[in-house]
């Protein structure tokens, strides 16, 4: 679940993308400039590409970095999965956005798999 603050600032952001929208269709319909409906596009475009980031960067990052963050405490550096925590952990801050929801699902099989070694070997991925 999103946070209310987070809901309530994608909700108007859209809500003036959705008036850009509005206005672009009215400006093709009264035949204005196409240089001003241009405007109206690369603005429109542009508030939907921040609402995707914050939503990106909200929510997909900050569930990447507590993830993270669970797995490099139940592994101390001698789980089989050490090397590639300690890569996720090296390119968490250059990740790019695109990148995010593999990597979240990278860790969450990386996580499984420590689950399951941890079950099987008690007391080896202890601090």
């Amino acid at each position: 679940m999103l946070p209310k603050e987070l809901t309530g600032d994608l909700t108007k952001r859209l809500s003036t993308i959705k008036g850009q929208i509005e206005g672009i269709i009215k400006m093709l319909d009264e035949g204005k400039d196409p240089d001003q409906i241009l405007n109206q596009f690369k603005a429109a475009d542009q508030g939907l590409q921040k609402a995707h980031f914050l939503l990106l960067d909200e929510v997909f990052r900050k569930s990447l970095a507590l993830k993270l963050v669970s797995v490099m405490n139940a592994c101390p550096g001698n789980c089989p999965d050490a090397q590639k925590i300690e890569i996720l952990k090296e390119q968490f801050p250059i990740l790019q956005d695109n990148e995010l929801t593999h990597k979240i699902k990278e860790i969450n099989e990386i996580g499984e798999r420590l689950a399951r070694y941890t079950k099987e070997n008690p007391g080896k991925s202890e601090k």
